[in-house]
């Protein structure tokens, strides 16, 4: 267990997921999450009664997300290099379909189609008084409701 092999300046530089890649490296075994992240904090110093509790969950984030890391089965966190992926990714190029799209034409009906020039204009303009059931409310008139 090779751990004390970087210097002080070395891991202040260091990220929190470089730091727990560094660890898995050394300890060469899976580990849990707490486990991982009690290690990262003793390597780089800094109080664990303080760090553990406010930043464990950012820590699982972070190391969830970045793909140098792989959850295995009860909780157990290992650098995704040692592990292959089990699904087969061999994609026989000569078996796949192809795909073809043909445009469908469908002949439009006269009836259906309008010609917008020939179009009646219709004028919306009319005498009629569209403004006959306007009603103007003023605030400063008697037997106005205030809301």
């Amino acid at each position: 267990m090779a751990i004390a092999k970087l210097t002080n300046e070395q891991l202040e530089t260091m990220s929190y997921t470089d730091i727990a890649e560094y660890v898995l490296e050394q300890k060469g075994k899976k580990m849990k999450i707490a486990d991982l992240f009690m290690e990262v904090i003793k390597l780089r110093g800094d109080d664990p009664d303080k760090i553990f509790e406010a930043k464990i969950g950012d820590f699982f984030g972070l190391v969830s997300t970045d793909k140098r890391f792989v959850m295995l089965d009860k909780g157990l966190f290992d650098l995704s290099k040692k592990h292959k992926h089990k699904g087969d990714l061999n994609i026989d190029e000569e078996e796949d379909e192809e795909i073809t799209i043909e445009e469908e034409t469908e002949e439009e009906d006269e009836e259906d189609v309008i010609d917008y020039d020939e179009a009646i204009d219709v004028d919306d303009d009319t005498e009629d008084d569209d403004y006959k059931d306007l009603v103007v409310f003023d605030p400063d008139e008697e037997g106005s409701i205030d809301l």
